[in-house]
């Protein structure tokens, strides 16, 4: 009987995987005939959202995270990296390590729902120098660094250096940059009052934006809010400025031709900081990259239906996937909300293949958009009106509440904001180290024949 067994792989515990790995739980819970597997590099979902309030201080680090296990129901669970994918064998392999062997997995149909990683286009010393906003590690570093930093300039009698270590540069004025700024400053005014030698005018955060405006997809008259309330808040925001480098000192940065799309050497300048958040780009992982499956800037070329191109039976969804808006004929933002909406076609495609019934085309409607930007102020587009001020702001915690999977975690997260209400912010500095890229799968994927 087991040899019957059809077995439907998904790739990757984000957003995306793992709500398809729900939707195909219930699609096949009384069918025995059908395995599914769920493959993510950490145990845990990730609520990625909420990773700016973990860096503020405002949610404690443990309670954005869902374990994994908790959260499946039929699913078979393995913790552990893609190594490479054999489309033509159906083969999956997963790296091994020191303590544990590596894994192959034989699947008949596959989801590839992998994700992404931060783009810094080349820039090998912002890679190297700058802080990330992208995963829970990133989280809780930025949060140790922005203590770090406030520690150092309490003391510090050199006024040149101080201003430095006050000096927090933001790249990126989308969603991630944004709201990264917004807590940062709300953390660095509420806690200022423990540091006397720290005035309000010496501290400084800055967020360099490429485009013409912030919050690319809000409406003009949402982004120009958002603009006018984070200037007011104490962030200063420069627009049409992109980074060139940075080498742990200096912030090296171009003032952009809008009319020209070109550069003046005579504006060129420079920031002098000893902190850069990185928010600018993400870009598929490299096991996309270099796999077999037809690719366009990194990302699988899908069919309207999300399956990959020359390989039925296997799709793509999330950031690694390539589906162009029919409206704009550019590819998709990469956001939960989308990722969310493709697993749910993805999963029901996958039941139709296995069923022999009709596939579904994936279109996308927006339900709306949300950002915090600090002090119980928001923007918000939801079914087609735009609000902004606190009831945006309590919109934003209405609806990702209870986008959280589980109710334990919900209720953790609740009673974080209502503690944020009466009590200061914690400013204890764990002394984590920054974690270096693993060494052996670097150098393993250097080596590693392409398949």
């Amino acid at each position: 009987m087991a040899r019957n067994k059809k077995k439907v792989v998904i790739l990757g515990g984000g957003f995306a995987g793992l709500e398809c790995t729900r939707k195909l739980e219930n699609y096949f819970k009384n069918d025995s005939e059908i395995e599914i597997v769920l493959v993510s590099e950490d145990n845990f979902l990730l609520f990625t959202p909420m990773l700016p309030q973990v860096a503020s201080g405002m949610i404690e680090t443990r309670h954005i995270v869902m374990p994994i296990r908790t959260i499946t129901k039929k699913a078979v669970f393995y913790e552990g990296r893609v190594k490479n994918i054999d489309p033509y064998g159906k083969i999956v392999n997963l790296w091994g390590s020191r303590d544990k062997r590596g894994i192959s997995i034989h699947y008949d149909f596959l989801v590839v729902a992998l994700g992404s990683e931060t783009n810094f286009f080349g820039m090998s010393d912002l890679e190297k120098n700058a802080y990330q906003m992208k995963t829970l590690n990133d989280a809780v570093i930025v949060r140790n660094r922005i203590i770090d930093m406030l520690e150092q300039a309490e003391n510090e009698t050199n006024p040149i250096l101080k201003k430095s270590l006050l000096t927090f540069v933001i790249v990126g004025g989308g969603f991630a940059g944004i709201e990264t700024a917004g807590e940062l400053i709300d953390l660095l005014m509420d806690v200022r009052k423990y540091y006397p030698n720290i005035k309000k005018e010496d501290i400084r955060v800055i967020v360099l934006e490429a485009l013409p405006n912030i919050l690319p997809g809000f409406s003009e008259s949402l982004a120009k809010f958002a603009q006018e309330k984070l200037v007011g808040h104490g962030v200063e925001i420069k627009l049409q400025t992109a980074v060139t480098s940075f080498n742990g000192d200096e912030v090296m940065i171009k003032r952009l031709d809008v009319d020209k799309d070109a550069i003046d050497d005579s504006i060129v300048s420079s920031i002098q900081s000893k902190t850069v958040i990185w928010t600018a780009g993400v870009t598929p992982v490299n096991t996309i990259k270099r796999s077999l499956f037809k690719t366009d800037k990194g990302k699988i070329i899908v069919d309207d239906t999300l399956e990959v191109v020359d390989f039925p039976g296997v799709f793509a969804i999330g950031d690694c996937a390539l589906f162009l808006d029919p409206k704009t004929q550019r590819p998709f933002a990469p956001t939960a909300q989308i990722a969310e909406a493709q697993a749910k076609v993805a999963a029901k495609n996958l039941y139709s293949l296995i069923k022999n019934e009709e596939k579904t085309k994936f279109v996308y409607e927006s339900k709306g958009q949300m950002a915090i930007i600090g002090k119980r102020t928001g923007i918000a587009n939801f079914l087609g009106m735009n609000i902004h001020g606190i009831v945006a702001w309590l919109l934003w915690r209405n609806v990702y509440l209870s986008k959280i999977p589980t109710w334990d975690k919900r209720f953790r997260v609740f009673l974080d904001w209502t503690a944020d209400i009466f009590f200061d912010r914690d400013i204890s500095r764990l002394k984590f180290m920054r974690r270096e890229p693993e060494k052996e799968y670097k150098v393993l994927d250097e080596v590693d024949d392409v398949w």
